[in-house]
């Protein structure tokens, strides 16, 4: 199919372009330039869409498993065959330099196909002469999948490839800071799935309300905010909707003294600064122990000098602009107010004059515990460097807070690193390296980063019910 990826947006409706009355502007992080005018869907067209896909839920959770397996591969050739467009838009809309929209376009891909071969086993839990029991999973109906603005087109596969392979319908409605790749992959999609099985629809926060509240949509999978959260769990609590929530982290990371500080230095960078840091499993608080403090923080210094902070278009650019311009606000008042505390800055901490949402990278030198650039996500590429001499003492450290997203350890002793793993609560733990994902492995959030689990087995269960049939053979 031949779509024109830089203009014409439209929403998704039963297979069929949708406008609205109402639109607003879509803008480019790095110009502050309005790009695109992007429907804004009405009350009305959202009681369509829902309706649309319950209509076409009874065909599609009845169609064969590999059928739905197969055509949820095609969404991925579908992508793949146009991942130039994908990975220009993508940065035009949010940001991220070429290396990162190659990394988010081609991860979309590699989910959609492994999602795919992906299968609910049929349990069977009792087999006698005179007696069967059988657990096998279920889909649910109509899903509302709400995706973010870091990561708008991967995050949206996470969650449309296990709805439609589990037998599900979906309306997905992108976050109205990146609704352009998302609205062009619905209209991509309408030659690959039948018509009211996905539906792509772009609007702001009533939007999202009405979607959270509308009584037959059966689960909300939500990526994004831990308040936004708490908002939908409230919401979808008025007919029971199941929910997949993945929510805000506020992610430690452990250096120990054994490390290599000089191959881990530039580990470590990425670690917290990957896609500028707007990604909720970044390393955003790093405990470094007091005997390589100084050696390590000077080595991340001295690399983040050698990164280029700017347009993502613009080749050799290595970290792109915030993505809009309220974080951008969140993260000015941040470093304010770490300068009004007297916090020291080892590098960054100015914003440049000029257009773009652009924050430099910063690195503050071991504020204390309390400070708000370590209580709080920055989610924005400003980094806490903490000192720390005992081991239980920074597993303390590492656990006060709220949020249990993930966490990485970094030392040469195995044992050693494991033994701390083990004791942070957050429902992934990486030793030794940091941002590892897979289609097989689950991932899910601790305390208030969330409820559920995406990827693996798990996280296709999640878009099921469980049904036991019970079968009496003696009568």
């Amino acid at each position: 199919m031949s779509i024109d990826f830089f203009s014409d947006y439209t929403m998704t409706i039963n297979g069929r372009a949708a406008s609205s009355d109402k639109c607003f502007d879509a803008f480019n992080p790095a110009t502050e330039a309005a790009i695109a005018k992007v429907p804004d869907a009405s009350r009305d067209q959202l009681e369509e869409t829902v309706a649309t896909a319950k209509a076409a839920f009874p065909a599609w959770s009845t169609r064969p498993l590999s059928e739905r397996q197969a055509l949820v591969a095609r969404i991925g050739d579908a992508i793949e065959t146009h991942s130039d467009d994908f990975m220009r838009l993508l940065t035009l809309e949010q940001g991220k330099a070429r290396a990162g929209a190659e990394w988010e376009i081609g991860g979309s891909v590699i989910w959609c196909r492994e999602i795919a071969k992906q299968e609910l086993p049929v349990h069977l839990a009792e087999q006698t002469e005179a007696r069967t029991v059988e657990i096998r999973r279920v889909p649910l109906g109509v899903v509302g999948g709400i995706t973010p603005w870091n990561f708008p087109v991967l995050l949206a596969i996470w969650k449309i490839a296990p709805a439609l392979v589990a037998g599900n319908t979906m309306v997905l409605k992108p976050s109205p800071w990146t609704p352009l790749c998302t609205l062009k992959l619905g209209e991509l999609l309408r030659d690959v799935l039948p018509a009211g099985v996905l539906n792509v629809v772009s609007g702001g926060n009533d939007l999202g309300a009405w979607l959270t509240q509308h009584p037959e949509v059966r689960k909300i999978s939500f990526t994004g905010s831990t308040a936004t959260g708490r908002k939908i769990m409230e919401s979808a609590s008025g007919n029971l909707k199941r929910i997949t929530l993945e929510l805000g982290g506020n992610d430690p990371a452990i250096v120990l003294p054994d490390v290599d500080v000089e191959k881990t230095a530039k580990k470590l960078f990425w670690a917290a600064f990957q896609n500028s840091a707007q990604f909720c499993v970044a390393a955003k608080r790093l405990y470094i122990h007091e005997d390589i403090y100084d050696e390590l923080s000077q080595a991340l210094v001295a690399y983040a000098a050698t990164v280029k902070v700017g347009d993502g278009s613009e080749q050799g650019t290595d970290l792109g602009p915030i993505q809009n311009a309220v974080q951008f606000e969140k993260l000015k008042a941040l470093l304010g107010d770490a300068r009004a505390s007297g916090l020291r800055f080892l590098a960054g901490g100015e914003i440049p004059e000029g257009r773009g949402y652009f924050v430099p990278v910063t690195i503050i030198d071991n504020p204390p515990e309390n400070a708000r650039v370590v209580t709080e996500e920055a989610f924005g590429p400003v980094l806490p460097l903490l000192k720390f001499s005992d081991i239980d003492d920074v597993v303390a450290r590492a656990n006060r807070t709220e949020y249990g997203l993930a966490a990485s350890v970094w030392g040469k002793d195995i044992g050693k690193a494991r033994s701390i793993a083990e004791r942070i609560e957050a429902g992934t733990v990486w030793i030794n390296e940091i941002h590892s994902f897979s289609p097989h492995v689950a991932f899910g959030g601790h305390k208030q980063s969330g409820i559920g689990i995406e990827n693996a087995l798990e996280g296709l269960a999640e878009y099921t019910n469980s049904q036991t049939i019970v079968t009496n053979h003696a009568e």
